[in-house]
This record gives C-alpha cells, structure tokens and sequence, in this order.
C-alpha cells in the first residue's frame, strides 16, 4: 500500500490596499502647483499691463500701493484736488502766478509814401521804441485740472498758461527813435501814435508762442510746487505715497480722461528729495 501523498498547504498572496494616503497628497500637491503657477501668470500679466500703460493700471496701483487712499486714485484725486483749493489759496484768488520774464521789446512802424500814380517817391517815415518790459504768467485755479495717479507719481494736466495783462512797462529805461523821409514832416505823429498803441502791442506780444516758450519750464516747476505743496498737506508726500509729480499743459497733451492722463507721467517734473 502506498504512502498517503501530503496535503501541501497553500497560502494565496493578498492584493495590496490602493494607497489613499499618498494618492491624496499627490493631488493636494497638484493642486497647490496650479493655484501657484496662475497666480504667478496673473501678476506676470500685470506687471505686463503696467509696464504698456494698460487700462488694468489703476486697479493694479490700489493692489499694490495699499498707502496712497481711495480718495486719491484716479477717478477721484481731481476731485480731491478741487475741494482744497479754497483752503490752500483762498487769500491769492483765483490766479496762481507761475514765472515772471523781462526782455527788452522793440516796436517799430514803417511808413512808405508815393504820390503821382507811385512815381513819385516822398520817403519812409520810421518810428520806433525800445523798452524794458517785465511779464507775469498765471494759471486760473478756475479752469479745468485733471489728476491721475501712475504708480506713485501724481499726473497734472494744469490749465493752460495765461499772460498776466498789462505787462509792466519800465518807461525809466524808454529810448525812442524817429526818422522821416525827404519830403515828409511827420515823424513826431508817427512817434506818438507808436507810443499810444504801445500797450495794447505788449499785451499782445505777451501771449505769443514764443514768450510762451519762454516761461514753459518755469511755470511748470511751478505747478509742481504747487501740487506738491498740496499733498504736504494732506501728508501724501512721502515715501509710501506720492514721490514725484509730472505736469503737462493742454497745448502739449490731449487726453479725455483721467484714466487716459495715468498713462503718462515717465519723467517726474519734481520728486521727493530732488530741487
């Protein structure tokens, strides 16, 4: 009879546990990477519209010049502005004198005359005055002001530059000339009516392009001080708020709106701890 054969005992491997533990670690990994990764996009992206002067400007300086209030962003520092300037000029009404120029003006009147159909040539009677003129430059507080706000720079677009009339006339340093042709007798009258015009002439010469330019830079710094001055006030500048100020005036910048304005304002006019 043959030996019985042994009942070899089996054991059956376990299937392994799917690891939750780790599974949920990885996706909260995932997870975080993606939240990090778009956040990292977003400020990329304004940093972007930023640096192009994009219309995302305005809320990207709230967010991060958490300093500068509500009531002087762009949309509402023009207002702000306004509100103060009875307080800050109520005694200097409602001009602010901006820059002085002095020149010496010299007006002259030529007069030809011919008689007999033009043959007959009488002469030129010439008239002319040289004067010291000192001319004064102001901008209305009454007119229309935009502020806007680019980073930390308050943008100015001023009214725009107006002669102070009538120019000061310095009539102890006059020289007058007069000359008459041949056969004319009438210098003194030329003299005299040059000299009775003189004014209104200066008036007119004082608006000009060119004595315009003349006090630009000037009248500018002006503003800014002015600006400046007014955030001093309202303990706005400093180093966490407004450090600088640009200003523009309406013949050298068009724009609609403020917003449209907080796109300019690259080189400051005045900043904290420059002249």
């Amino acid at each position: 009879m043959e030996p019985p054969v042994p009942i070899r005992s089996r054991i059956e491997p376990a299937h392994p546990r799917f690891p939750w533990v780790v599974a949920l670690l990885a996706a909260t990994a995932i997870a975080l990477g993606c939240l990090a990764l778009v956040a990292y996009l977003r400020t990329l992206s304004e940093a972007r519209q930023v640096a192009d002067g994009g219309v995302d400007l305005v809320r990207y300086v709230v967010t991060n010049a958490p300093g500068i209030a509500e009531r002087f962003q762009t949309g509402t520092i023009t207002h702000t502005f306004r509100k103060g300037i009875p307080e800050v000029s109520r005694n200097q009404g409602d001009i602010l004198e901006l820059a002085t120029s002095r020149s010496e003006e010299t007006i002259t009147r030529r007069d030809a005359r011919r008689v007999a159909w033009d043959w007959v040539y009488l002469g030129t009677t010439l008239a002319e005055i040289r004067v010291p003129v000192t001319f004064r430059y102001h901008v209305r507080l009454s007119d229309p002001w935009k502020l806007a706000v680019r980073d930390q720079v308050c943008v100015v677009l001023a009214p725009p530059i107006r002669p102070s009339l009538p120019p000061a006339i310095h009539t102890d340093g006059m020289e007058k000339r007069a000359e008459s042709g041949w056969a004319r007798f009438d210098k003194s009258g030329h003299l005299e009516a040059l000299e009775r015009e003189l004014t209104a002439t200066l008036s007119e010469r004082a608006g000009d392009p060119l004595h315009i330019a003349l006090v630009r830079e000037a009248c500018r710094q002006s503003v800014a001080g002015y600006v400046r001055n007014w955030l001093l006030r309202e303990d706005h500048w400093r180093e966490d708020r407004f450090t600088a100020v640009k200003v523009y005036f309406p013949d050298e910048l068009a724009v609609e709106s403020e917003e449209e304005l907080a796109r300019y304002g690259e080189t400051p006019t005045l900043w904290l701890g420059g002249p």
